[in-house]
């Protein structure tokens, strides 16, 4: 008797750790989801194209060309990049295209991140840079 319950203890221990390791997975993939969002978008070579660098932490700088943005990101349930708490400063930019800065969400395909804005229309794209 004292073999069975032992192995049933042991059988739920595996199980729990087995649950927790999954959990830990889920938290620690929230920023990237099943996309990798992480990394940096757009031409930081060039200080008027725009430009995002999304950290492994949530945290979102970037530019429009003109203005820098800074704030957070996460990955929703239906992998669309969410954008949270952007500031921008606000230069007057001439000849610039501040399109960046009205960005709400994103969705990645194939190197392309498709930046939407509040209405959920898009507004740019930026492709992936080699880190």
């Amino acid at each position: 008797m004292g073999g069975i319950r032992t192995t049933v203890l042991a059988s739920g221990a595996v199980l729990g750790v087995l649950l927790l390791s999954a959990c830990a997975g889920e938290e620690g993939s929230s920023r990237g989801g099943s996309i990798d969002a992480a990394g940096t978008w757009g031409d930081t070579a060039d200080a008027t194209a725009p430009s995002l660098v999304l950290a492994e932490d949530g945290g979102l700088t970037g530019t429009d060309g003109c203005n820098r943005l800074t704030g957070s990101w996460s990955v929703d349930e239906a992998d669309h990049v969410q954008f949270g708490d952007v500031a921008s400063t606000r230069m007057a930019c001439q000849g610039v295209d501040t399109w960046l800065a009205g960005l709400s969400q994103a969705t990645i395909a194939d190197g392309t991140m498709t930046v939407l804005g509040q209405d959920g229309a898009e507004i740019g794209t930026l492709e992936r840079a080699s880190d």
